[in-house]
């Protein structure tokens, strides 16, 4: 079966990913062979292709993806052939029009979620449901900060923090993107583009206390200011570098603040187990399909066009959740 995928052979911009044609063959022992339907873009695939995230090369691309399981090797009894499937963790591959993979990362979509929505909520939807749930156990009534309010996970994240009952405090670049930010939930959006001093601002909407926990995606840009917005003994939830890794700190900062913890969790090590994966998902289901979380594509691109996606993603030029359909 010959099929169509990106893959790239060092790190660079997004010229280095390369459109080819390869072959594949049956599934393995625990693998399945999975056609795509739809394909999410995430902001890890940046962290790849640049080299941040170090791979062995040749190398895919992506984590994210729904599709249709088109066989299945031994020993391989929660999917079959025929399944609508999503995934959002495990081997880099999923910029492609199919591809066979290990099937423990393979879960079943219900039938009140599209392929669409499937590739762009599992690697997002599952970041929020461990972020809330199992680092930092979100209560209602309860300010929290997040950066990055009006990318793919924060639109997920506000309508979550909403549903919860919880107050959530959004950051965003420029007025579309606070008012889409606000529109998803968030009570509270400090435009970044205006506003210098983000943590006085947290400050002032909390009354001086600051915040319990901030969960943070861009890194080296927020970092000191997500570290001022926290209330003593609160948390700093840093779990991505989208400007740049966090800058080397000594711990007596920590101290000086009010005994801060610091924690820089990921996906992989909170969907370890198969169990962990299907409880994630399955919280993450029960959100979309009840309606408290929408989940809306606000870009699509053919996936031949990844490059230019990923141009308009480290542009800023993207918001929410975007999907490449083969």
């Amino acid at each position: 079966m010959k099929v169509n995928a990106f893959v790239f052979e060092k790190p660079g911009a997004a010229g280095v990913m390369k459109w080819r044609t390869l072959e594949l063959g049956d599934p393995g022992p625990g693998e399945a062979l999975v056609r795509h339907t739809a394909i999410g873009l995430n902001y890890i695939d940046i962290y790849h292709r640049s080299g941040l995230y170090p791979l062995q090369f040749p190398s895919g691309l992506g984590l994210e993806a729904a599709g249709v399981v088109e066989a299945v090797g031994k020993g391989v009894t929660h999917v079959k052939k025929g399944d609508r499937v999503a995934y959002g963790t495990g081997t880099l591959g999923a910029y492609s029009e199919a591809r066979i993979m290990p099937a423990q990362h393979l879960l079943k979509l219900p039938n009140g979620i599209s392929d669409e929505e499937g590739a762009a909520m599992m690697l997002k939807g599952m970041t929020v449901e461990y972020l809330f749930n199992r680092t930092y156990k979100v209560k209602k009534d309860e300010w929290v900060l997040f950066q990055a309010a009006a990318g793919g996970v924060g639109l997920i994240a506000g309508q979550w923090l909403a549903a919860v009952g919880a107050h959530g405090i959004g950051t965003a670049g420029g007025p579309k993107k606070v008012k889409l930010a606000k529109e998803h939930g968030f009570e509270q959006v400090i435009d970044y583009k205006k506003t210098q001093n983000i943590a006085d601002r947290v400050k002032k909407i909390t009354k001086g206390a600051g915040v319990p926990v901030v969960f943070d995606s861009v890194g080296k840009d927020t970092w000191a200011q997500s570290l001022n917005s926290l209330a003593p003994r609160g948390l700093m939830v840093s779990f991505g570098n989208a400007s740049g890794p966090v800058p080397e700190f000594g711990l007596g900062e920590l101290a000086s603040r009010g005994s801060l913890y610091v924690t820089r969790p990921s996906l992989v090590a909170y969907t370890s187990t198969r169990q962990e994966l299907e409880k994630s998902a399955r919280a993450l289901f029960k959100m979309v399909t009840s309606g408290a979380v929408k989940i809306e594509v606000n870009q699509t691109y053919p996936l031949k066009e990844a490059p230019q996606a990923h141009r308009d993603l480290e542009g800023r030029k993207t918001t929410g959740s975007t999907i490449f359909i083969p």
